[in-house]
């Protein structure tokens, strides 16, 4: 299991690079990207794990969160994020009520929905709870890419 697993992430990084050149940017490519932060929020630790490897890959600051309770507390307790990926079905405080709770507190950050449904209907309801954008898993580096700020793609 745990050779089929490294296995697993080689592939993931020869990916991200790949997807990275077929992006236009290049694997060191991170000046003026420092700054910006992105939290994670999933309850997955494999997902938790590639998607964080995805945002780093981009040099960006990542912050994990287990559960939306995490992500609100995380805020609560004065952190902020440009961006944040929210999954949408996890235990404690899913992610519309976590989105929710956190618009309620007057965060600004891009919150953006990630979900393994792809009912039209659902991703509606998940936008609703006010989400910026709502994506279909697997997450790319295309898709992290297409809602940072154009002055943090270039």
């Amino acid at each position: 299991m745990k050779m089929v697993f490294q296995t697993g992430l080689c592939s993931l990084q020869s990916s991200i690079i790949r997807n990275k050149v077929m992006a236009g940017g290049e694997e060191n490519n991170n000046e003026g990207k420092n700054n910006f932060t992105v939290l994670v929020v999933d309850d997955d630790t494999v997902v938790r794990m590639v998607h964080k490897m995805l945002v780093t890959s981009l040099g960006l600051k990542v912050q994990e969160a287990k559960n939306g309770k995490e992500a609100v507390d995380l805020h609560i307790n004065g952190a902020s994020f440009d961006l944040i990926l929210m999954d949408m079905e996890m235990p404690i405080l899913n992610g519309p009520t976590a989105t929710r709770e956190l618009r309620a507190m007057g965060v600004k950050s891009i919150i953006v929905g990630v979900t393994s449904h792809t009912s039209e209907s659902i991703h509606k309801d998940f936008m609703e709870a006010g989400l910026n954008h709502c994506v279909a898993k697997p997450m790319t580096i295309a898709k992290i890419v297409s809602f940072l700020p154009k002055s943090k793609n270039n």
